[in-house]
């Protein structure tokens, strides 16, 4: 990574939003037949990876973890925590081409199981369909309709997926759409990352992470949970990124940021270095300490990103922060609230923000 990249501000675009519009009934593709009992398997794999109308929109998202949508239906209220599609297994394809067997997960990509006799590429996988999990248990299936190595990185993959739609009948990209990314890609990432955020190795397991999530948006930040640095792991840094995207202060899955937020973010690797010129997203001035953060959620909290009390997140993870009685850190860094179960340099990662419109202090209890 250069050193212009690494010295710029990390951008969130955190909350977010698709219009809401009221979508028309969906029409079967041409040569497709329909029954009341919905298509054979046979019907549905012959419908996998074909264009799709842009009738299918999602409805307004919260803050993303997963960067799916919540629930295939736009009028069902969803909580943030819940998700299409959280993982698929590698093993034991329901569709496959070209002989492939399984598939196989290293280094930010996806590989055929056996591999072809002229060599892997990544298109090898193309056309292969997973048996996925959503967040409530149910099984997705799951088809990868492209593969796209990445400019700046050939070794990580994206991949242009499709889940299919049991309440529509159609196959259709699980990723939630933005005008600044209406066909949003997904990256593979080992293991399963349940609804309180927290992440488990899972052998034969991957999650699809689309590029609207703080999953997938950790990792092009620099935080690729299967690279190192130093001989040391990013997998770690990774994880604490995934909380502090979202700002979540408790470790519970909870966002409490807004939309558009902009932040700067700095580790003890020097993966991202804290920025110190002015450009268009960031003003290092009117920066300041936010929060400093492990993976589990944040050790120390000077202040909230959205402006709420501080003694609403105490009431929301009661116990685990306490008044810090003294500045562990930086004379930069200082903390109106601490965790007194870890040691001040279990933090992995240190964010800054805006703060909120001025008030009067509150006493923290």
């Amino acid at each position: 990574m250069n050193a212009f990249f690494k010295a710029l501000p990390v951008c969130l675009f955190l909350l977010l939003t698709a219009r809401v519009q009221a979508a028309p009934p969906v029409a079967p593709k041409p040569g497709t037949a329909r029954s009341v009992s919905g298509p054979s398997d046979a019907e549905r794999y012959a419908r996998r990876c074909q264009s799709q109308t842009a009738q299918r929109i999602a409805r307004p998202q919260g803050t993303m973890l997963w960067g799916t949508k919540r629930s295939w239906d736009p009028e069902k209220p969803s909580d943030e925590r819940t998700s299409v599609l959280v993982s698929v297994a590698l093993d034991a394809p329901r569709q496959a081409e070209a002989g492939v067997k399984a598939l196989r997960f290293e280094g930010g990509r996806l590989w055929a199981v056996p591999a072809p006799e002229t060599g892997a590429t990544a298109s090898d996988v193309v056309g292969t369909v997973l048996q996925g999990t959503a967040s409530d248990g149910k099984p997705v299936e799951v088809a990868i309709c492209g593969a796209e190595p990445a400019a700046d990185d050939p070794g990580r993959v994206f991949y242009r997926i499709e889940a299919w739609n049991a309440v529509a009948r159609e196959w259709e990209n699980p990723c939630v759409a933005l005008d600044r990314s209406p066909a949003p890609r997904a990256l593979a990432v080992g293991g399963v990352w349940d609804a309180s955020g927290a992440h488990a190795d899972a052998p034969d397991r991957v999650t699809f992470a689309c590029e609207n999530g703080a999953i997938s948006k950790c990792i092009l930040w620099g935080y690729a949970p299967w690279a190192s640095r130093d001989g040391q792991s990013l997998a770690g840094l990774h994880q604490a990124c995934t909380r502090l995207a979202r700002a979540d202060y408790c470790g519970n899955g909870r966002s409490h940021t807004r939309q558009d937020t902009t932040i700067d973010i700095y580790d003890r690797l020097g993966v991202l270095e804290r920025a110190t010129e002015v450009t268009r997203e960031w003003d290092p001035a009117k920066g300041s300490f936010e929060a400093a953060w492990a993976p589990d959620g944040a050790t120390c909290l000077s202040r909230t990103r959205d402006g709420r009390a501080l003694d609403l997140i105490l009431q929301e993870c009661p116990g685990r922060f306490q008044a810090d009685t003294g500045n562990a850190g930086e004379a930069s860094e200082s903390c109106t609230v601490r965790r007194g179960d870890v040691k001040p340099g279990a933090a992995l990662l240190r964010n800054l923000s805006y703060g909120p419109p001025k008030a009067d202090p509150a006493p923290v209890r």
